[in-house]
Formats: C-alpha cells, structure tokens, sequence
C-alpha cells in the first residue's frame, strides 16, 4: 500500500478515530488485499491456462511408432465405396497390419467422438471404419483391443449415439470411459502445452495405439483430422487453448508418437464443423488415407479432401518446421490404390 492511501487511513483533525481504530483499519485492509490474492492466484493457478506458468510436473508417452521403412510405403491411399474394403486396401498398400500389431499386442484405437452427432452427419469416427480396423488388428493377432476418447458432450451419449457403443458390445472391445481417476499429469516441452492433465488409463496397458479420426472442416483450426483427434486425450478445461489453437494442435505431434493414423474421408464434412448438423455439408470423397507420418496424412486430406490450400493451415506448417512431420506428403513413399 503506498503512503497516500496510509494517510487517508490515518485520522485526520476532527476525527474521533483513536490510534486502536487506525491500526484495526489498516489490519482489515491488509487482510482484504491479502484475501483477494490469494483467491485471484487459487482461481487462475490450478484451472486457468497461463502460457509459461504450470509448475507440476507429470509423465511422458511412451513412443508408439515403429522405426521407418525402406521397403514399405509410409503413407497410402485408397479409394472405395465401402469402409472395410477401403480400409483393408490402404492396410494392404503399406504392408499390412500385421506389420504394425503382432501376436499379443494390446492396442488403443482413439476415435473422435466429441460430440453427440449420428454416423450420417460425419462429425464423428464412423462405426463401419472402428469395425473394420478393429477387425484387422484381431486378425494380425491383438489380444485385447481398447476404444478410448474424452468427448465434450456426455461420453455415454456420445459413443452410443455415434454407433461405436455397437460395435464395442458386437466385437468385444474394451470401451473405456473418462473417469476421474482416469487422468493424470502430463509434462510435454511443447510451444504451449506444458504440463496438464491428460487421458493416461488407456495408455497403462495399450502396446500400440491407432488414431482413427473423422475429415472434417474446423471453425477454430480450419480442419480436426488425425493430428487434431488427440485433443480428446486432454483433460481439464481445454478450451482455454482455444486461443492457441494451432500452437496446440501443432504441439501433439510431440505428444503423441502412434503406431499408425487412418484418416477417414469416405464422407467428409466440408463445412460448419467440427460439430455439424446438416446432410447437406457432408460430401462422399469415398477416400482412406492411412500412414505413418500424421502430418502427411493431414496434408492429403486437407489438399485433397476438404479441398483447400495447404499454405493456410498453420499447425501443420508449425509441426513440419520443428521436423515432427512432412507436410509435403507427396515427397513421402506413397501408394495410391482403388479397393
């Protein structure tokens, strides 16, 4: 407090204030400014997102990816009118999914399931596409096959809604909900992402993990496929980095190292994503892009699905800059095939 405002405190001539009541003053206005830092710091410290301040320290994932090929290509694409045909084409075309699930391998496949929205509208992973790479990893030998994701809206909801509860009970998937206990500390030397709670239960037994994501336009980030799905492993109040959008999104390329990203674009949602709501803004492209490199993979579906200039999506660019991905998928070792 400065000396100006002690000397208002202090009595002035006339005043029947004893020096008892002065010093009673200044203790209640001490104890107010006190009062009120302590709660603005136990407001912002622990729930609200300030760049540079996040003190706890946390775990990181382990690397899922397996060492680049010479002999198989690192990203492919297919084209087909039916998800399981297209999918076991693109699997095909980069060797096979045997050459990333072996006997006994536990694998988490994430889904976006954000919101509650039927198959139809494509805001959402479509069940035919969680059936058919589950199927697959079953016949390359996976002993347990979890689905796991942290939706904005209910995540009952969500998964039955979307279809993927269906499926889960049809092939025996260990669908795993977000629970409290499911979180845990998460430290990353990101551009923004620091240290926050993250969706780790999954990952306690998970050997290889799948990104299965939906193509679709974005309102914030212009575009939510394979690299912007693991937003859905954060916990806590993500939507404070809404106004680092692209700086986060570009930071899960750091985050997470997967063993393999699909990206469905047999329908894309091309626009008023990532939620939709009308059959008029999804067009079938009847394409999978399936790969090793997520960056790439985004790269084809933003050029080639949502048909846009690559030049304006930031994240990607971030990401490719910092060498964790090439956004000039076309210089990648790649197959296109027809299913």
């Amino acid at each position: 407090m400065s000396a100006a405002n002690h000397k208002d405190l202090a009595p002035k001539n006339g005043d029947a204030v004893s020096r008892r009541e002065f010093l009673v003053r200044m203790g209640l206005t001490t104890a107010l400014v006190a009062g009120t830092g302590l709660a603005a710091r136990k407001l912002w410290q622990p729930r609200h997102y300030v760049p540079g301040f996040q003190k706890e320290t946390g775990q990181q994932l382990k690397n899922y990816s397996l060492e680049a090929s010479k002999v198989y290509p690192s990203l492919a694409i297919a084209h087909g009118t039916e998800h399981e045909k297209t999918i076991r084409a693109a699997m095909t075309a980069l060797g096979g999914m045997d050459r990333f699930i072996q006997k006994g391998d536990v694998v988490m496949i994430k889904p976006n399931v954000a919101f509650d929205r039927p198959p139809a509208l494509a805001a959402t992973t479509h069940p035919d596409a969680l059936r058919a790479v589950a199927k697959l990893c079953r016949e390359a030998g996976a002993a347990r096959v979890i689905i796991a994701d942290n939706p904005i809206n209910s995540p009952t909801g969500c998964f039955f809604k979307s279809g993927l509860t269906a499926v889960a009970a049809e092939m025996n998937l260990d669908l795993m909900y977000p629970e409290a206990s499911s979180f845990a500390p998460l430290q990353l030397a990101g551009e923004i992402l620091k240290n926050w709670t993250f969706f780790n239960a999954p990952f306690k037994t998970a050997t290889k993990v799948i990104g299965l994501a939906p193509c679709k336009d974005h309102n914030l980030c212009h575009a939510s496929m394979t690299t912007k799905n693991w937003y859905g492993l954060l916990g806590g109040r993500r939507n404070q980095f809404h106004q680092h959008i692209h700086s986060i999104v570009s930071d899960f390329t750091m985050m997470m190292k997967p063993t393999l990203v699909i990206l469905d674009g047999m329908n894309v949602l091309m626009s008023n994503g990532p939620t939709g709501g009308r059959l008029s803004d999804v067009k079938p492209m009847n394409t999978i892009v399936a790969g090793t490199d997520m960056v790439a993979v985004d790269s084809y579906g933003y050029s080639h699905l949502l048909e846009r200039d690559i030049a304006e999506l930031t994240y990607l660019h971030k990401a490719h800059a910092r060498g964790l991905g090439n956004i000039h998928w076309e210089d990648t070792l790649h197959k296109e095939v027809t299913a």
